[in-house]
């Protein structure tokens, strides 16, 4: 079966990608840093699907836990796909250039970039050996667009959009994408918005987006899952 280590997995976005891939057989890595929830999730999606689903709690800025994702996926048999999820919005909620603490912005760039390539250096020996190894960054619209208080966390996506591309032109033979899901009903965007209750999509909606990149595999470059709904109607 194939496997694929997924970040920020406990909830949102991640969870059900985890779902969606699990309901296809594959085996799973999942990553987070809140245990509990984490545990709950994998409980749920290996009992539901029946699949392989290795939780690893921990913060994905720690090498030692990007060591302890790969190790879990190598344990699992290989890596075919890896999904780098978890983000960081360096204030809560989100505030103007002007007042953004210089910390929360490192802490954006620390998960959201560095972390983001430390794990694909840990998984590049696992990912060139699969069959068609593949690495999704998931982005924002906020990496390619100038909206009032997203300054610090869309720098940080625009950033790892780059890094993306950089490593798609070193590594020709995987597969590599980034993929702005658009607006999702989250808790991070509760945490960088709060109060507004406009209706979202949930993360299950833009997840077919996803899954229609993992069927067809197109070039590596950057994509949006509306886009790619809007194709498969």
């Amino acid at each position: 079966m194939p496997v694929a280590v997924i970040t920020g997995a406990s909830k949102g976005l991640g969870r059900a990608l985890a779902e969606a891939l699990a309901e296809r057989g594959w085996d799973l890595v999942l990553g987070a840093r809140t245990a509990s929830a984490l545990q709950e999730s994998a409980r749920h999606i290996g009992t539901a699907y029946g699949t392989r689903v290795v939780a690893v709690a921990g913060d994905v800025t720690d090498a030692g836990h990007r060591t302890e994702l790969v190790a879990a996926a190598r344990g699992l048999g290989g890596l075919d796909l890896l999904v780098s999820n978890a983000s960081a919005l360096g204030a809560e909620p989100l505030v103007r250039l002007e007042a953004l603490p210089l910390d929360g912005l490192r802490a954006a760039l620390e998960t959201n970039v560095v972390a983001a390539l430390g794990l694909v250096q840990e998984a590049l020996p696992l990912l060139r050996a699969a069959e068609a190894g593949t690495v999704i960054a998931v982005s924002s619209d906020a990496a390619a667009e100038a909206y009032e208080t997203w300054g610090g966390y869309g720098a940080s996506k625009a950033a790892l959009d780059h890094l993306a591309a950089v490593l798609a032109v070193e590594e020709p033979e995987l597969r590599v994408w980034t993929v702005d899901p658009g607006d999702m009903q989250t808790d991070l965007y509760a945490a960088a918005v709060p109060g507004d209750d406009d209706p979202r999509p949930s993360p299950d909606a833009v997840v077919p987006g996803f899954l229609r990149l993992l069927d067809e595999r197109p070039v590596s470059g950057r994509y949006t899952a509306p886009a790619l709904l809007q194709v498969a109607r």
